[in-house]
């Protein structure tokens, strides 16, 4: 069941996504080769709780860390480590954070140093579709409608589009109705209503779109090791329109990135 949210809701929702967005800016100056994951979910652990606000996925469904951190071929939910980053790596970091009893998720995934020229094509489209499905949550539209734009942009570019791992509904809880997929229909699935909010996280593979689990139960990887790249936003249906409530501006102050990306869907201006 959708469960839409007031506008004062939404304004919680909000408040939590920036601790997220300011957390995942903070450890972007971080990211370079030698540094380990853990280290990192440290950082961010200190840094939520500074915030006033609690991890929203340390315990969740029993996971251990603050932090799901998934380095190259790694899809989503790796486990932080001791392992260092390397010289041309990239690292998904999906972060969580609940305060005043709504939750903020969202993600980014990282460059470590130089990257390849094929892997960086991979991340920008990748983050393009965020963009280009966020784009078609608004009224009248359907789940379809998301699911087909991100699809549609990746596949053209010949990547992968992982079916299993879907993006959510956000707000008391963490994952919500409705799912929102990568893939789908124009015009098929649940029809969208003013209030709504939902994680939109594409996440989209260098080659096949199929994907294993490691034995520890929670890291997922590509089944064919090629690198997978992950985005992900926290948005609402406010007036029939798309509004970002989290932002990747604190990352892009920290790298020195100048982009307009954002402002179409975004209603406010953060420090």
């Amino acid at each position: 069941m959708i469960i839409p949210k007031s506008k004062e809701e939404i304004e919680l929702v909000r408040e939590s996504a920036l601790i997220v967005s300011k957390t995942l800016g903070m450890l972007a100056s971080e990211i370079k080769p030698g540094v380990t994951t853990l280290y990192l979910d440290k950082l961010a652990e200190d840094f939520i709780r500074d915030h006033g606000a609690e991890p929203g996925f340390l315990g969740l469904y029993d996971f251990p860390n603050t932090l799901c951190m998934s380095p190259n071929a790694q899809v989503v939910h790796g486990v932080p480590n001791d392992t260092p980053l390397k010289e041309g790596d990239i690292i998904s970091i999906d972060c969580g954070a609940k305060k005043n009893g709504f939750y903020g998720d969202h993600a980014y995934t990282f460059e470590v140093g130089e990257v390849s020229p094929e892997v960086k094509k991979l991340l920008e489209v990748t983050k393009e579709s965020l963009y280009l499905g966020i784009a078609e949550f608004k009224s009248g539209n359907r789940v379809g409608d998301v699911g087909y734009a991100i699809q549609k942009y990746t596949e053209n570019h010949g990547y992968g589009v992982v079916r299993e791992l879907v993006g959510h509904g956000l707000g008391r809880t963490m994952h919500e109705d409705p799912e929102m997929p990568n893939y789908g229909k124009r015009g098929r699935g649940k029809k969208f209503v003013e209030g709504m909010v939902v994680a939109i996280e594409p996440m989209i593979n260098l080659g096949t779109k199929r994907i294993k689990q490691l034995p520890d139960g929670w890291t997922i990887l590509t089944a064919d090791g090629k690198p997978s790249a992950h985005f992900e936003h926290n948005v609402a249906l406010v007036d029939g329109k798309p509004e970002l409530l989290s932002t990747f501006k604190y990352i892009y102050d920290s790298l020195n990135i100048k982009t307009k990306e954002e402002d179409q869907f975004r209603a406010k201006v953060y420090d």
